[in-house]
């Protein structure tokens, strides 16, 4: 078993007076934040609140752009030319940044949202857009891509450093994609299935899917979607038991200041 992981959770996903998520208490259990920048979800007050909080708790922060989509939480593709989409991610990333700065905290990586990821998972020219949109940033910026995609190739391609990320409340098909979730089985909402099939997958390495044989992934971190029903229950026993196998929990990114 991996002795070391990071766990993460995508947080600042509301918008004005509508909040999403127990984002204080996620931050409590999590290494990692993959903070919304303005396109599926927050806003700038949210963005301020949400970095402070991290920064209070010690929590690695990343940009977490995805469609400029608020009424489909990011979760529909939008027809975009790749490069159009680079750009939508690199306003979204300096959006974080610009109020990064009012927090003194460093915004550390970058992980797609939703349908963006999703597609950049299985789309090279959309992964490579991503990846160049993130090299070109004056900040020094890792990248948080699912394991065993398109995304993480290209970002290796463009001399980004690469962490993988498995999610512990997410079906999985056996192409390494996640289970489309408008699909039966999509999402998991036991904790507990959640977490033993977490653990057994880092006994083992191997995955299951809904529609074959387990398949090996790599993992750096594990994502806890904040705005699941049950999150913050889920993300306490996932951090429980990783503890009691022996399993530390600390960022994949170490200098967050």
């Amino acid at each position: 078993m991996a002795r070391q992981i990071d766990l993460n959770s995508d947080l600042g996903e509301g918008f004005g007076p509508w909040t999403m998520g127990e984002d204080a208490q996620m931050l409590s259990l999590v290494t990692s934040a993959n903070i919304a920048c303005g396109g599926h979800a927050s806003d700038p007050e949210t963005i301020f609140q949400t970095l402070t909080q991290a920064a209070q708790k010690g929590v690695i922060v990343g940009a977490h752009p995805g469609y400029n989509d608020r009424e489909g939480f990011g979760r529909r593709i939008i027809p975009m030319t790749p490069a159009e989409i680079g750009r939508m991610v690199a306003a979204q990333i300096g959006a974080l940044i610009g109020v990064s700065a009012l927090v003194s905290v460093c915004v550390s990586y970058v992980k797609p949202h939703g349908a963006l990821a999703n597609l950049a998972a299985r789309d090279m020219d959309v992964a490579r857009a991503i990846a160049q949109a993130i090299v070109a940033q004056e900040a020094d910026l890792d990248i948080l891509a699912i394991s065993g995609t398109a995304l993480e190739q290209a970002a290796r391609d463009e001399g980004l450093r690469v962490h993988s990320e498995i999610f512990a409340d997410r079906a999985y098909q056996s192409n390494g994609q996640l289970v489309p979730r408008d699909q039966p089985g999509a999402v998991i909402h036991d904790a507990r299935a959640a977490s033993d099939r977490l653990l057994a997958f880092l006994d083992t390495g191997l995955m299951p899917v809904l529609d074959g044989d387990p398949i090996p992934l790599t993992a750096h971190s594990i994502c806890v979607h904040g705005d699941s029903p049950g999150a913050v229950s889920m993300a306490r026993l996932i951090r429980d038991d990783l503890s009691a196998a022996g399993v530390q929990l600390a960022g994949f990114v170490t200098d967050s200041a």
